[in-house]
């Protein structure tokens, strides 16, 4: 998933010029322009704000719903909605880029919409501790665990307490890193090479991804449906 926010952020901003997952540096430039008054473009860094804001908006809303009906694919539903608007911004981007909302092209919201939509995803699948579309945190807690990995234990045969480092945490946080950047670079690569395209095979990656639990809830679903339609047998209580 990291791979995939990596390839969308930086062929992203090939493609529209601006980088759409990172809403720190959005809200910073919403406050500086409506500091100096430049309303224009006050209303389109709150136009992608909003947009993000939607995307993990109708996650979540996705994602409760599947959960309150027991579903298996309920974060299947939204891996197919990115996928499905990642293939709108391959095969309509030039289109979309033409036309002007709030005083941006639609692809910038568009993009912004898909990267609130994978950064909730991977937020809620994991508890929060992982998110993917934006690397501060990461970086902050690579920083955090070498310090302690550096750091060297004195004292603790004096009753105090060891510092020691989570090493599964530092792997899991550096191959993130490491999947943002490749994402970056491939993103970036193809943009240059194939245009808005590039998303159609990162939207096929989020298919692979979410075809195992979407089969398994369309067999579970035509299993009830053969035990609810099935003839009773005879001798059965009517």
């Amino acid at each position: 998933m990291a791979f995939v926010a990596g390839a969308v952020n930086a062929g992203g901003f090939l493609a529209v010029s601006h980088y759409t997952s990172h809403m720190t540096g959005v809200v910073s430039s919403l406050a500086d322009e409506l500091a100096v008054g430049d309303l224009v473009t006050a209303l389109a860094a709150l136009a992608m704000m909003l947009s993000f804001l939607g995307g993990a908006l109708v996650c979540t809303l996705l994602i409760s719903f599947g959960q309150r009906r027991r579903m298996r694919s309920r974060y299947a539903l939204t891996m197919i909605l990115e996928a499905l608007l990642m293939l709108v911004f391959g095969f309509m981007g030039n289109r979309l880029q033409q036309e002007i909302r709030f005083t941006l092209p639609s692809t910038v919201m568009l993009l912004c919409f898909i990267m609130g939509l994978h950064n909730a995803v991977t937020s809620i699948i994991s508890g929060a501790a992982v998110r993917t579309t934006h690397l501060t945190g990461t970086v902050t807690d690579i920083g955090i665990e070498l310090g302690r990995l550096a750091y060297v234990n004195v004292h603790h045969r004096q009753g105090r307490d060891r510092i020691l480092a989570n090493r599964q945490k530092l792997s899991l946080l550096i191959l993130i890193l490491a999947s943002f950047l490749g994402g970056g670079v491939a993103g970036a690569l193809g943009f240059k090479h194939i245009g808005f395209k590039v998303t159609v095979p990162l939207a096929g990656f989020l298919c692979f991804l979410a075809a195992r639990p979407l089969l398994l809830e369309v067999r579970l679903l035509m299993h009830r449906l053969r035990r609810q339609w099935a003839p009773d047998e005879p001798g059965s209580p009517s």
